[in-house]
Order: structure tokens, then C-alpha cells, then sequence
């Protein structure tokens, strides 16, 4: 079949550029919101299927696995099927999966529907951010990208916050029920704003070896992360086979892609200086900065005594600062060339991992919540640049492959940073834990003075041990996690160094992201 002429429609303008910005930019939190809303109800969701707080992860991982494999599709789906047509259909499915979610009993059930979420899910992201520059002035492009922007990056902080209120309140399955009046009025609002501005279809072969090789080496590649440290790394078989998959099944994946005509994977677009750094700056920093997010309300509920709602809302103040400068990063945008404005965020950023690396065990909420605060401002400045980055000179057909493959390098990253994360602070825990029991040994004045309090507080012998045990795990983990942070200030640090390895972006770098309407 030939290709169709490409469809040139004029922006929209007023109400009905309103109402598709706000439909749009909702379908996407709605999205977004679900790669962190679990993370506060983890305990909960573990508790209530009856397995570890480690196997709980799964449940995190699971949908940004999927999600990301289903991301690069994007481009193949949306030339078939139209990118309206596609989003609406992508949002409704995503409603009946969240439905299943909450309806599930068993741990098996629940990861095997969020997989079905997270792949439905995928080209949502791309798609909404294609359909917004298509219906904003070329112009208004930076006012374009930061309703975007907003919403992929307060998402993942009001997560925990409503994660935790719900689950606290009402039961952990109605963080997934919740998605399922916004998705209808999200699915509603978009098919009436855009009505009558589908984007031209051709029937394209699909690369099936390639999305087979694809869904081989990240499945390989993330299973190995999870199970790792349960199966104690390389001296298991099970392990070293995953790595061997992993490793083989992306080499092989790479010659593939390169070599079709019709990728499920346009790697060509790495050709491209600027989309290069601009995909391997925006995948670090987000496997730092959702590791982080995941990381956080693990470590004040499990270790500082905060419950689910009290921990999302620790995190919550980087959502302030990101609400508030998002609108005027837009604004100088045209102005200013991004990579300044990246840099600037990776600055910020790597401050607030270096107040965190000296939280203690007596940290008070203020003391937690300064550096959610102060990292609105990484926030606000961090996605809106580096999108323009990757998307500056791509014509507007390339755009939604572009987008899907820059958010599945990122959100792989991010389910990767969230595996490591998690098994680095168990790691340095466990090490840390046997430094600090060298020191407490039954003849020792500090161990004699804690045995001592404890029997003061009422306690027998044997629960005295059993609380300084707990007193002892949770400094360890503490040191852990401040081990975590540390480092993440440093490797944000060495990306301001690869930002500016891209070309200089001039007056107006920013709206030519979008291309020609």
C-alpha cells in the first residue's frame, strides 16, 4: 500500500487548545503516576499477598519493563494505526488493565497484570507529547514541552503522596482503581478536542525478530537485577545465564536493527550528535533520580517509623518548586541554550544527594523534606531542556519515534536505577551492619549501656537484644543510603561534563524541537 500524503493540521487555538492540553497532559500523569504510586504501598501490597518486601519490587519493576518495551512500538503503531486512534485506545486499555490490578489475589496475578498496564501504557507518553507540539503554534512549542514536562516529572512525587493516602485510608487496590474515572474522562475530553486531526496511516511491515530480540535482552536484563541478590549474583548458574542473554541478546538485537529496512527500533537517530547526549544524559539522571524516588519511602517507613501517608508527604515538597518554575523555564527557553539550563539541574541535583548523604537517624521532617524542596528546581529545569535537546532539527514524522525511543532509554534506566538501588542498599547494609556488630561486643561499655537502658525501659535480656539488633539495622541502612547518595551527587556532577559534548543550541533551539506543522 502507498504511503499517504502526510497531514499538515493548523494548531488549535482558545478553549479547544486548552482542553487538549489538559486531557493530554492528564492521560500522562495518570501514566507516570503509576510507576511510583506503589512504592509507598509495597509493605502493604506484600503483607497482603503473603511475600517479601523484595519481591514487592516486582510490582515496580514489572510495569516499567514492560512499559519500556512497549515504548519503541510507537513509531510502527502510530504510522499504522494514527496517533489519535492509537493514545485513545492506549488509555482505554490502560483503564480495564488497572482495573484487573486491583482485582488481584495473588503476587503472580498482580505482576502479570501490571506487565499488561506498563505495555499498554507505552505509547502514551510519546504520542501525547507528539500530539501537544502538533496542536501548539510552533512558536508556543516551549509552553508545549513544559505542560509536558510537568506532568512526567510532579507525577512521580505526587505518587507516593496519594499511594499512601489511599492505601492508609482505603486499601491498597484503589491505587490502581483510581485510574479508572481519570482515564475515562482523560480518553473523552482527547478524542473530542482533537476530533478530526488524525495523522496519516500506512500499512508497514512490523519487525517482529526485532521486537522478540528486544523483549529477550531487557526482560534478561531486568530479571537478573531483581533476582541478583536473592540468588547470591554470578555464583548462580541462573544468574550467569540471564547475563549471558542479556549481553548476547543486545549485541544480536544492535546488528539486526541496523541492518532492516524497517526497524521496530530506529537506532539511525544516534546518529545525531545531539540525540545521543541528550538520551544518555536524560537515562542517567533518571535512573539517579527514581532510584532515589524508590528508594526514600522504603527507607522511612521500614527504618524511621513513618507510616505510608507520612512518608509520601516528605517527599511531596519537590512538587512546589517544580509547579512554580516550570512555567518560567518555558519562558526563557527560546533564549537561553539548553544545555545551560541542564547543567544548572544536574548542579542543583547533585546538591540535594549531598544533603541527603548527611541525613542521620534523628533527622527531624524539616530536616527530610528541605531537600525534596530545593530539588523542585533540578526538576523544573531538568526534562524541558534535555527534551528539546534530543527533538531540536527532527522533522515532525520523526518525532514520535524519536520520543518513544528517548523515553524507553529513560524509563529503562529508571527500572534499572530502581533495581540497583534497591540491591546496593541492602548490600552496603549488610556491610555496614558487620562493621558496626565489631564494636558491640558483650564487653564493651557501649553495648553494656544499651543493654542497660533497654533493661530500664522493662525489657528482658532477650528483648533487649532483639531491640538493639533493630537499633543496629537501622543504622546500617541508614549508612547505606547515605553511601547511595553520595554517589549520586557525584555522577551528577560528571553529566554536566557530557551535556555540553552536545552542539550549541542558539536563540530559538526550543521551538524548532517541535518542527514544521
Amino acid at each position: 500500500m502507498a504511503a499517504a500524503a502526510p497531514v499538515a493540521h493548523p494548531p488549535l487555538h482558545g478553549a479547544r487548545l486548552a482542553v487538549a492540553a489538559v486531557a493530554l497532559s492528564t492521560a500522562t500523569f495518570m501514566n507516570v503516576l503509576d510507576t511510583t504510586i506503589a512504592n509507598v504501598s509495597l509493605p502493604s501490597i506484600a503483607g497482603d499477598l503473603g511475600v517479601s518486601p523484595s519481591q514487592g519490587t516486582w510490582v515496580i519493576t514489572s510495569f516499567a519493563v514492560a512499559n519500556a518495551i512497549a515504548v519503541p512500538l510507537t513509531g510502527w503503531a502510530t504510522q499504522r494505526f494514527g496517533q489519535l486512534r492509537l493514545f485513545i485506545a492506549s488509555v482505554l486499555a490502560f483503564v480495564l488493565a488497572s482495573l484487573a490490578c486491583g482485582f488481584a489475589s495473588t503476587l503472580e496475578a498482580l505482576i502479570f497484570f501490571r506487565v499488561v498496564q506498563g505495555f499498554v501504557a507505552g505509547p502514551m507518553i510519546p504520542l501525547s507529547q507528539a500530539l501537544l507540539l502538533a496542536a501548539f503554534p510552533r512558536e508556543k512549542a516551549p509552553t508545549a514541552l513544559a505542560a509536558w514536562s510537568m506532568t512526567t516529572l510532579v507525577a512521580p512525587v505526587a505518587g507516593p503522596i496519594l499511594g499512601g493516602w489511599l492505601t492508609d485510608n482505603l486499601s491498597w487496590p484503589w491505587i490502581f482503581w483510581i485510574n479508572v474515572p481519570v482515564g475515562l474522562v482523560a480518553a473523552l475530553f482527547t478524542a473530542r478536542a482533537l476530533a478530526g486531526r488524525e495523522s496519516a496511516t500506512r500499512r508497514l511491515p512490523i519487525d517482529t525478530v526485532g521486537l522478540a530480540l528486544l523483549v529477550l535482552w531487557v526482560g534478561a536484563l531486568q530479571l537478573m537485577l531483581d533476582k541478583g541478590q536473592e540468588l547470591d549474583w554470578f555464583a548462580s548458574p541462573f544468574i550467569v545465564g540471564l547475563a549471558l542473554v542479556a549481553g548476547i541478546g543486545f549485541l544480536v538485537f544492535l546488528i539486526w536493527e541496523l541492518t532492516q529496512r524497517h526497524p521496530i527500533v530506529d537506532l539511525s537517530l544516534f546518529a545525531r550528535r545531539n540525540f545521543s547526549v541528550g538520551v544518555i544524559t536524560i537515562a542517567c539522571a533518571y535512573a539517579l533520580f527514581f532510584g532515589n524516588v524508590v528508594l526514600m519511602p522504603l527507607w522511612l517507613q521500614q527504618y524511621m517509623g513513618y507510616t505510608a501517608t507520612w512518608a509520601g508527604l516528605v517527599t511531596a515538597p519537590t512538587g512546589v518548586l517544580a509547579l512554580a518554575c516550570t512555567p518560567l523555564v518555558a519562558r526563557v527557553m527560546p533564549y537561553t541554550d539548553p544545555r545551560r539550563l541542564a547543567s544548572f539541574a544536574f548542579v542543583v541535583f547533585a546538591v540535594v544527594a549531598f544533603m541527603r548523604a548527611g541525613f542521620t537517624t534523628g533527622a527531624d521532617v524539616y530536616t527530610l523534606a528541605l531537600p525534596q524542596f530545593v530539588q523542585g528546581v533540578a526538576v523544573s529545569c531538568f526534562f524541558v531542556p534535555l527534551t528539546a535537546l534530543i527533538l531540536s532539527g527532527l522533522p515532525p514524522e520523526r518525532i514520535p519515534a524519536a520520543s518513544g525511543l528517548s523515553n524507553f532509554a529513560r524509563i529503562t534506566a529508571g527500572a534499572i536505577g530502581a533495581s540497583v538501588f534497591g540491591t546496593q542498599w541492602d548490600d552496603r547494609a549488610a556491610l555496614h551492619h558487620a562493621q558496626l556488630a565489631e564494636h558491640l561486643t558483650p564487653f564493651s561499655s557501649s553495648t553494656a549501656q544499651a543493654l542497660h537502658g533497654y533493661a530500664r525501659a522493662g525489657l528482658d535480656p532477650q528483648q533487649a537484644l532483639g531491640a538493639l539488633e533493630r537499633q543496629v539495622g537501622g543504622q546500617a541502612h541508614l549508612l547505606a543510603a547515605n553511601d547511595l547518595f553520595w554517589i549520586s551527587g557525584v555522577i551528577f556532577v560528571v553529566l554536566i561534563g557530557i551535556v555540553w559534548i552536545a552542539r550549541p543550541q542558539g536563540r530559538g533551539a526550543a521551538g524548532d524541537a517541535a518542527g514544521a506543522h
